[in-house]
């Protein structure tokens, strides 16, 4: 993932499922390819945010932020590419 991202959503301080389904609405809207940047606290949200978006067919690059948060990089699949629940 060598293309900087084009959008950005600071998630930090934000409740699991809700940073979640925050994240699937902002890829719904790029296209196919487009890198989504997405900051997260550690924990939890960082490992459900990840796994769902990759059983979904995104890819995703985790990197550390100061403090305790995390970033990270999606690039949005195909629409219809993973999985239906």
């Amino acid at each position: 993932m060598s293309a900087s991202p084009t959008d950005r959503l600071d998630l930090r301080g934000t409740p699991c499922p809700l940073n979640y389904i925050r994240t699937r609405l902002a890829l719904e809207k790029l296209p196919a390819g487009t890198e989504l940047e997405v900051w997260l606290d550690r924990g939890e949200p960082e490992r459900l945010v990840s796994e769902g978006l990759r059983q979904e067919g995104h890819a995703v690059v985790l990197a550390p932020l100061e403090g305790d948060a995390v970033r990270l990089t999606v690039r949005s699949a195909a629409a219809g590419s993973g999985s239906d629940g």
